[in-house]
C-alpha cells in the first residue's frame, strides 16, 4: 500500500533534458511521468507530486515517419464551422516548436484541474541556454535510457 504524504512533505525536484534528436513521443511519455509523479514511490493520483522538468533544444526535436508534414492539431473557436487545422511543420513555421512538445504533454497528461498544475511544471526553451541554474537541476541523458529515443 502506497502510504499517504502531506504537502509539507512534498519534495520537488528539477530535471534538464536535452531533446536535442529526441523522439516526441518518447520525450512526451517520459515528461507526463515525471510530471504527474509517477517515478517516485510516493506516487499518489490525486496529489501533486511532480518534479519540474527544464526541455532546452526543443527546435532540433524529431517525428518519425511522415508525421511532421501528416500529423494534425485540431481544435475549435466555439462557433459554428470554426475548427482549425495545423500541422507540426506550420509550427514549426511559426516558430512554435514549443507547443508541439506542450500538446503532446498535455493529451497525454489526465484532465482537470490538477492536470492544469502540473502542465506549468515544464519550461521549454530553444537553445541550451535556461533561466534555471539556481534550482541546480539534475541532468536526465534521455538518449541513454533507450536507442530508440532518438533519432
Amino acid at each position: 500500500m502506497t502510504p499517504f504524504i502531506k504537502k509539507k512533505d512534498i519534495k520537488k525536484d528539477w530535471y534538464i533534458i536535452n531533446a536535442q534528436n529526441a523522439v516526441v513521443g518518447r520525450l512526451a511519455a517520459y515528461i507526463s511521468k515525471v510530471l504527474r509523479g509517477k517515478n517516485k514511490p510516493t506516487f499518489n493520483p490525486h496529489i501533486d507530486n511532480g518534479d519540474f522538468v527544464v526541455v532546452t533544444n526543443i527546435d532540433k526535436i524529431k517525428f518519425t515517419g511522415k508525421k511532421f508534414s501528416d500529423k494534425k492539431y485540431y481544435r475549435h473557436t466555439g462557433h459554428p464551422g470554426g475548427i482549425k487545422i495545423s500541422t507540426p511543420s506550420f509550427l514549426k513555421e511559426k516558430n512554435k516548436t514549443g507547443e508541439i512538445l506542450k500538446l503532446a504533454v498535455k493529451r497525454m497528461l489526465p484532465g482537470g484541474p490538477l492536470a492544469k498544475k502540473q502542465l506549468t511544471k515544464l519550461k521549454i526553451y530553444a537553445g541550451d541556454t535556461h533561466p534555471h541554474d539556481v534550482q541546480k537541476p539534475k541532468i536526465i541523458e534521455f538518449e541513454k535510457l533507450n536507442k530508440r529515443n532518438i533519432i
